[in-house]
């Protein structure tokens, strides 16, 4: 079993520096958890056990983010305390077993306790991200509807042709209309065998609606 060891220079181990592969994987890197940007096996500046990204300004393992994190937002750290006096080595093996010491050498690689949310925080910041993630569907469908190519004279035909179809064999037409955004229905008018005028921008959206549920049933 290994035992922990005080370790009484009033310093901790230099940490090595990690190599920069360049500027701008620096500045990336340094930007959240890029886990990807991580050099091979590169460890944990705090118990040196294999690093998984940028946890709270530091490369770190899995393990030592959530000791940080459950430290800071349960407030636990006034309760610790050392047998050693504030003096043990923290490894991958002896990390569990001084809290204290554990929590000081985060502090001292630079791990940052701002940056650590409480479950409010947290909270509201998965609700933006999840808006800023609709927001930008959104965005891109209206791009898509703006920059679709209108149809040509051959596809107007065809259009007018199935719509003509479809009214000879559907009488609801008009209660369908009501599943259309309230934008659509200003397009080119066309006229029916039956003398009725088609919108065909209405009834274009239409079969973008029940296309897929046609092709599900076939």
């Amino acid at each position: 079993m290994h035992i922990l060891q005080p370790y009484c220079i009033n310093r901790w181990p230099d940490v090595p520096k990690r190599k920069r592969k360049n500027s701008q994987c620096s500045v990336k890197s340094m930007s959240g958890y890029i886990p990807s940007y991580l050099e091979k096996d590169e460890p944990c500046v705090v118990c040196g056990d294999k690093a998984t990204g940028y946890h709270y300004r530091c490369i770190t393992c899995e393990g030592c983010k959530g000791f940080f994190r459950r430290t800071i937002q349960k407030n636990l750290h006034p309760s610790y305390s050392c047998k050693y006096d504030g003096c043990c080595f923290i490894d991958k093996i002896t990390r569990n077993q001084c809290q204290l010491c554990r929590f000081k050498k985060c502090i001292s690689v630079g791990m940052a306790i701002d940056l650590v949310l409480d479950d409010n925080k947290r909270v509201a910041k998965r609700r933006l991200i999840e808006e800023n993630r609709e927001r930008r569907k959104r965005e891109e469908m209206v791009r898509t509807m703006q920059t679709r190519p209108q149809p040509d004279s051959a596809e107007w035909e065809l259009i007018r042709m199935v719509t003509e179809a479809h009214q000879n064999t559907n009488a609801s037409w008009k209660q369908k209309r009501k599943f259309l955004p309230d934008d659509i229905g200003h397009g080119q008018m066309m006229p029916s065998s039956g003398g009725d005028r088609v919108d065909l921008e209405v009834f274009s959206e239409f079969t973008k609606i029940m296309t897929p549920a046609i092709t599900r049933v076939v």
